[in-house]
């Protein structure tokens, strides 16, 4: 008995005629009839203004509609080094991992799939990597990267360094890789070594602090080579200073603490430069003795200052009777400077004199005073 059955198909829909559980055709608007004879005949409906097939049977209509699955569908079939980018009306709204294969349906909203080989690089444009971030599926997909001004970034692709990246802001594809990056900070940088307990050469125990400042010269040999580029270089100036103290005595270190920093700077600085590090300066900040070295350096100091004292006070002593000596001698040998003399200490006890009464005139007064003196 012949059976006809009536479909009616939308502007927004199409239909899949299964014929005995078998794909058959796909129609498209208008009325249709499906004949049915003895046979099982199934018809699903699907609504392409969402045009993302949800079917699970796509790889059955690759199959069976062979060339005519392009009448009706856009086929997404991606190798294993590709990833897609869907378009939906000129606008990208998608992206599909590798290996994926999957159908759109033709008619409402025109589809586009744009397959990028990760073979030729794995950097995102711009412009992609923008919508993405609008669409909030960057980070599902790709690794990004800002890179500040005075640093500089390095990627990592599967544990092997790539390229460098200077100052900007990247992306790039991280699907069935490890995509890793690190930023590497080229400022100057400073490094403190603080509390060194440490022996002099005449066997006095002090404390020292030091503080030196240091910038990656070479990012990628320090990357690759160092670990913690900070450890490395806090180590060889621990070194330098325990090196350096160990060979001078207590007086040497407070006599001459430039030369103390030029020694831990050379030892330092010709440790760490095969690592890419360029150390800038170094300088001893503290040398902090325990407290009865402390009274011991005081009283030494003391000591030496009541002796220069001493010194200096006899010398002037000398200078000033020897003076006195050349005085008396120029008195002796010039009358008239004699009496000039008497004037002025004359001078100098009337001031002190409120009333004076005068005998004999200046002579008696000047006679009185020599003899008083005598």
């Amino acid at each position: 008995m012949l059976m006809n059955r009536k479909l009616v198909v939308g502007d927004a829909e199409r239909a899949l005629i299964y014929r005995n559980r078998r794909i058959e055709r796909v129609l498209g608007p208008g009325v249709h009839r499906v004949r049915a004879l003895f046979d099982e005949v199934d018809i699903a409906l699907h609504n392409i203004a969402v045009c993302d097939y949800t079917g699970k049977d796509v790889d059955v209509l690759v199959d069976r509609l062979g060339d005519r699955l392009s009448e009706h569908f856009v086929l997404a079939d991606l190798g294993a080094q590709e990833v897609g980018l869907v378009l939906k009306n000129g606008r990208v709204e998608d992206v599909l991992a590798p290996g994926t294969r999957r159908l759109y349906w033709k008619g409402l909203v025109a589809v586009e799939v744009r397959s990028i080989s990760l073979g030729a690089g794995l950097e995102l444009d711009e412009a992609i990597a923008k919508r993405l971030r609008q669409l909030g599926l960057l980070d599902k997909f790709a690794a990004t990267v800002a890179v500040p001004e005075e640093h500089l970034g390095l990627l990592f692709v599967d544990g092997k360094l790539s390229r460098a990246l200077s100052a900007g802001t990247y992306a790039f594809w991280n699907v069935f890789r490890n995509v890793v990056s690190e930023v590497v900070d080229l400022r100057v940088q400073s490094v403190e070594v603080s509390g060194q307990e440490l022996l002099t050469r005449d066997k006095v125990s002090l404390r020292v602090n030091l503080a030196a400042s240091y910038r990656v010269d070479d990012p990628v040999i320090a990357r690759t080579k160092v670990s913690k580029v900070a450890d490395v270089l806090y180590r060889e100036l621990q070194f330098g200073l325990r090196k350096a103290v160990s060979a001078r005595t207590l007086d040497e270190l407070l006599g001459d603490k430039a030369a103390l920093d030029a020694e831990i700077f050379g030892h330092a600085h010709g440790q760490v430069r095969a690592l890419g590090i360029e150390v800038l300066g170094v300088g001893v900040k503290d040398l902090i003795l325990p407290g009865e070295m402390k009274e011991i350096l005081n009283s030494v100091v003391q000591a030496e200052k009541s002796a220069q004292a001493n010194v200096i006070r006899r010398r002037e002593e000398a200078n000033a009777t020897r003076s006195l000596l050349n005085t008396a001698k120029l008195i002796e040998e010039s009358p008239v400077l004699m009496r000039l003399k008497e004037l002025e200490a004359l001078e100098k006890v009337t001031e002190k004199i409120d009333k004076l009464t005068v005998f004999g005139g200046l002579d008696g007064v000047l006679k009185q005073l020599v003899t008083l003196k005598s």
